[in-house]
């Protein structure tokens, strides 16, 4: 049985039951091969563009007697699969404009899935802003530290959202109002990071590059000072808890 590190259990934890998944940049498949195993999916497409991560996921799942159930594809995004072959699209391990970009160019197949299991590895603030102009309604939102690096998970369906604050598209909405203790963690070590840097900064010559780290250092701190704002008010004992 194949064994999911914590990026991948939250990720498998998202998939509604029953779906037919197509996982986008599956590596060595252990995504697909868990989904198959434990019966959350009947089938599964484990695309890579790589041939060589590929060839390993198909002795994978022989090993594991799957063949019938997950198919492997050579193909770049989701060109591989036709409109209407998956209901569930998932996307880990690439960056948030990549993710962006696979749904935007293969709008049919996305247009004739159910739901979408994001795991962005950088700018998950794009990737939201895109999703909400692209007509998808994020329905749950999660987040893990592995590696002493930080994940956001987002499940989304097809549907209209209205963010508000741009703090929302950088940390996601549904992470600030259940004060989730990852994200915490995530902002303090960030605010304490960045601030060690401004002091640097301000002890260096004047130059268009130093201001401008300066400037976008500053803009980046008040956003994390607004989302922590929010999450401390709503009860300040329970995450100086959560934080020690």
């Amino acid at each position: 049985m194949v064994r999911l590190s914590e990026r991948l259990m939250t990720v498998a934890n998202m998939v509604t039951p029953g779906l037919r998944v197509a996982d986008v940049g599956c590596d060595h498949a252990h995504l697909a091969i868990y989904l198959t195993e434990q019966g959350i999916s009947p089938f599964v497409y484990a695309i890579d563009v790589n041939a060589g991560p590929l060839e390993g996921a198909e002795r994978s799942i022989e090993e594991a007697g799957l063949a019938d159930r997950i198919e492997t594809v050579l193909g770049n995004g989701l060109c591989g699969i036709n409109k209407g072959d998956a209901d569930c699209i998932v996307m880990a391990g690439m960056g948030g404009p990549l993710m962006a970009e696979i749904m935007r160019t293969s709008k049919d197949v996305c247009d004739s899935a159910a739901e979408f299991i994001l795991e962005p590895q950088s700018e998950p603030g794009m990737l939201r802003h895109f999703l909400e102009d692209s007509g998808y309604l994020i329905i749950s939102e999660d987040m893990v530290c592995e590696e002493n690096k930080y994940y956001p998970v987002i499940k989304c369906r097809h549907g209209r959202m209205g963010l508000d604050r741009e703090i929302y598209y950088l940390y996601g909405k549904i992470l600030i109002k259940e004060r989730h203790p990852v994200l915490l963690r995530y902002l303090y070590q960030k605010r304490r990071i960045l601030s060690e840097i401004r002091l640097k900064l301000e002890e260096a010559a004047d130059s268009d590059s130093v201001n401008a780290r300066r400037k976008s250092i500053g803009i980046e701190l008040q956003y994390i000072e607004e989302a922590l704002f929010v999450m401390e008010q709503e009860s300040p004992v329970e995450i100086e808890r959560i934080i020690l």
